[in-house]
């Protein structure tokens, strides 16, 4: 394989949720019936959406009981069910700053146990998003168009949150191996499911600062930026998973067809 070969492969893989957003769109436009199509849509995506978010924190609690850790609090906001939810879940909250997070839970020292809890939603988007909206470039299918859309895209709207956080317990703890922890401080404080929120603690000299004030500005800025590319790879990984369960859906359609 030619260089030239492999960078078009690399670029087709980046780009391919654009452009399998890009073919499932293209017969809803196309067609003569297209506002009602791009309404039900857009319809489909909104109620996608608010279903999603309750049952991604939920995956994130099954996930992390899964792997033998414990759950104390989830948070989700009354306008996504968090109010009936808590009625029914002890460890249900019904409010927070964010549509729902996991605010108390504890792996017990277990990095793997804290990536499968991170990861454990998006297993929807490998084996029901990312095929959903590639199933919508032959037709025009609204309603698989607009609830897929909501689940392929989700590790790309989670960059800053879980995939940052996965990014950095990888990191994280290969600079704990390689450094051995007698004496070197572990930077565990840029652990974060919310980047925005670490820098702005960071830069205002809040507890994450403190913690990691041994480091120096210029290996924190270096964990924080490979721990965010990390996280980005892993999140293409979780779609080009995704894409491949795709195809060996399509293909056995085919065959059995």
């Amino acid at each position: 394989m030619g260089v030239s070969t492999l960078r078009r492969g690399v670029v087709a893989f980046l780009l391919s949720p654009l452009t399998d957003l890009a073919a499932g769109l293209e017969p809803l436009v196309r067609s003569h019936e297209r506002t009602s199509l791009l309404i039900a849509a857009a319809a489909a995506l909104a109620a996608g959406w608010w279903i999603q978010v309750p049952v991604h924190e939920l995956l994130h609690v099954l996930g992390c009981v899964a792997m033998g850790g414990t759950v104390t609090e989830l948070q989700i906001a009354p306008v996504y069910g968090g109010g009936w939810l808590g009625r029914v879940l002890p460890f249900v909250v019904p409010g927070g700053d964010y549509a729902g997070r996991l605010t108390g839970f504890d792996t017990h020292g277990s990095d793997l146990a804290y990536l499968l809890t991170d990861f454990s939603p998006y297993v929807l988007t490998i084996a029901l998003g990312v095929p959903m909206l590639r199933a919508c470039g032959s037709r025009p299918r609204p309603i698989l168009f607009g609830a897929g859309t909501v689940l392929a895209m989700a590790p790309f709207c989670s960059l800053t949150g879980d995939y940052y956080e996965m990014g950095s317990i990888l990191v994280t703890g290969a600079w704990g191996l390689a450094l051995g922890r007698g004496g070197h401080p572990i930077p565990d404080a840029i652990r974060s499911d919310d980047l925005l929120r670490l820098i702005g603690d960071l830069a205002s000299g809040g507890q994450a600062a403190a913690a990691v004030r041994g480091l120096g500005g210029g290996a924190v800025f270096g964990l924080i930026v490979v721990s965010f590319c990390v996280g980005a790879f892993l999140g293409f990984a979780t779609y080009g998973a995704g894409a491949w369960v795709s195809t060996l859906m399509r293909r056995r359609g085919s065959r059995d067809g």
